[in-house]
């Protein structure tokens, strides 16, 4: 079905335009495939970064679009209803250069960000550890410094693009004072002592490889330290702020695509000499998905414009993407049952779906953790 957009400039509708027909014509016909082979689709990235695509809430001086929050988050809704691997590795890109954007000096910025927005290099962002997920104040890989570097070591646990991207945000311990000993670093990914883990076994998103990241004295000039030292956590919540919106985009991509194909099923499918979207039991159920699906929508989008107006929106962004990836999970478990038996297996796409929506309740923080994060700023406010 086609999604009625209110975009705040003509050049947003061209970009929109561009975004679907890529969507369209170059990357939907591939997904299946590639996420049957486990296949890490690294050509499309760089197609992407060369549209300006990579770069889309950042300055144009350094090569990024300028463009509001609203404008790029309906781009990474587009693409992941297309393919939820490429949706979600542009986010986690976004989300990578986030710490230098913001917090990086002119010269920093002006040395790097060109290449990490204009599609040359692709990022990871590195702040979950084995033992440290959600907690992240309680992280172990130390970065210790040594004249004018830092030596990191230490491990870092379920980063998307481990061993395919060209640089990492390192979160690291620069002393014992828990949250105030946190430090951001601008590793490049072929610093001699890096090494990426085998790729986990997920259940969804084959394509896009999740791994540890292990770090064994490698070194990191002091001019790669992005912001203060010990400034490291609060980098680290405001770019997860920013995260959490790419997610409910990429959540409300992926269960456009499920409706898209239950509608399409339902449409077609007759039973008892009726198409089945003719019984209650079904347009009833493809009803509350669009509903649910329109509501997500709204919500991230509303958490974007307070982003762009400069408004604190660490609330609303932890209520879009609980409510959000909530929804994809309830929205593509509903489209395989409208498809029924054929739902079940491969020759329809809802089945994996319903797997990668799972992922997106965990990334970023879980849900348990988006509910303590919402209660937490209920309270302050």
């Amino acid at each position: 079905m086609k999604v009625e957009r209110v975009l705040p400039t003509p050049e947003a509708t061209e970009l929109l335009d561009l975004v679907a027909d890529i969507a369209r014509d170059s990357l939907a016909p591939r997904a299946a495939l590639a996420e049957r082979d486990g296949s890490f689709p690294r050509d499309a990235f760089l197609k992407l970064g060369a549209s300006g695509l990579l770069g889309l809430p950042y300055p144009e001086e350094y090569g990024g679009a300028a463009q509001p929050y609203e404008v790029y988050l309906q781009v990474i809704e587009e693409l992941s209803r297309a393919w939820l691997t490429v949706g979600l590795g542009i986010s986690v890109h976004t989300l990578s250069c986030f710490p230098l954007a913001r917090f990086g000096t002119d010269a920093q910025r002006a040395r790097w960000l060109p290449d990490m927005l204009g599609g040359a290099l692709l990022g990871a962002y590195c702040l979950s550890e084995p033992d440290s997920g959600s907690d992240a104040g309680a992280l172990r890989t130390r970065a210790t410094r040594v004249g004018d570097r830092f030596q990191l070591d230490g491990t870092k646990a379920w980063i998307t693009h481990a061993g395919q991207a060209d640089f990492y945000t390192v979160m690291a311990r620069t002393s014992d004072e828990r949250s105030r000993g946190i430090s951001c670093f601008l590793v490049a990914g072929e610093s001699p002592g890096l090494r990426a883990g085998p790729p986990e076994h997920k259940m969804g998103l084959q394509g896009s490889p999740t791994g540890q990241l292990h770090l064994s004295d490698v070194d990191v000039d002091a001019d790669r330290l992005i912001g203060a030292e010990g400034q490291g956590f609060t980098i680290a919540l405001a770019a997860l702020d920013t995260g959490r919106l790419g997610i409910a985009a990429c959540a409300v991509g992926l269960a456009q695509a499920a409706l898209d194909v239950a509608l399409d099923y339902a449409g077609q499918r007759r039973q008892f000499g009726h198409s089945i979207a003719d019984f209650e039991g079904v347009g009833f159920l493809l009803a509350d998905m669009a509903t649910a699906i329109e509501a997500a929508r709204a919500m991230y989008l509303a958490a974007a414009r307070r982003a762009s107006a400069g408004m604190n929106f660490t609330r609303q962004a932890a209520m879009a993407k609980l409510f959000s990836t909530d929804m994809a999970m309830r929205v593509t478990t509903d489209a395989v049952q409208v498809l029924g038996g054929y739902g079940y297996v491969e020759d329809y796409p809802v089945e994996r779906y319903m797997r990668e929506a799972k992922a997106l309740q965990i990334v970023e923080g879980t849900n348990q953790v988006q509910r303590l994060v919402i209660s937490r700023q209920l309270r302050k406010e």
